[in-house]
């Protein structure tokens, strides 16, 4: 699969093709990840990570990947994922404006929780408005919002259960990129395009990205 000039070796799956990754939490939050680049990493402090973007974008894999790296070294890592979320924790919450902002808040509020405590919160939600992303960021504090990009056509052409299409006909209101909106960061700390970028290199380029806010750090820097 070729898209502009990347190739890319692990492309983006289907919407609903990323499974949560080992839970297991190891009690110390300084143990050391080995990149692709073999830079070993420990976490520096709590903080929250925030994936944004269309549904079918490629969020959910990407934070997959990101947690299963920092996990792989023993970094405690709690991943929100906006599905799972609205099963359980938002629950017969509809998706009028204020219901979508109500589920982005219940969000923001277990993030800082558990950022405060020294975890790394992965959110992957589509959180499609910019005033309630930039409300949660300013409650946590330490937070690091990531656009996961992609067109609406690719979005469309991921999609397995054929939602897309569904809206596109009228029979599915109030889908956003559809029939609602979806305001983009107008300053992310990261851009992914996963048109662009397999999952390994997104993964990699997010884990840089936190090194040089000082999220995570190298031992030399210590």
């Amino acid at each position: 699969m070729e898209a502009g000039p990347f190739r890319c070796l692990t492309p983006y799956p289907p919407l609903r093709y990323a499974e949560r990754g080992d839970e297991t939490e190891v009690a110390d939050s300084m143990s050391l990840v080995e990149l692709a680049t073999h830079r070993p990493i420990t976490q520096a402090r709590g903080f929250t990570l925030w994936l944004t973007g269309l549904s079918g974008a490629g969020k959910s894999t990407l934070a997959t990947e990101v947690a299963r790296e920092l996990r792989r070294g023993g970094v405690r890592v709690e991943t929100l994922d906006g599905d799972e979320v609205r099963q359980n924790l938002s629950k017969g919450l509809g998706f009028s404006r204020e219901d979508r902002d109500t589920n982005i808040r219940r969000i923001g509020y277990v993030a800082k929780l558990l950022t405060r405590n020294g975890v790394v919160v992965i959110s992957a939600a589509i959180s499609p408005y910019r005033a309630v992303r930039d409300e949660v960021r300013r409650e946590i504090g330490a937070f690091v919002e990531v656009h996961v990009k992609a067109s609406l056509e690719a979005c469309v052409r991921r999609d397995t259960k054929g939602l897309y299409a569904r809206a596109l006909a009228g029979e599915i209101a109030q889908f956003t990129g559809v029939s609602d909106p979806y305001e983009e960061p107008l300053a992310p700390e990261l851009v992914v395009d996963t048109e662009r970028e397999d999952v390994a290199t997104g993964a990699a380029r997010v884990i840089d990205r936190l090194v040089e806010l000082g999220y995570l750090r190298s031992p030399s820097d210590a």
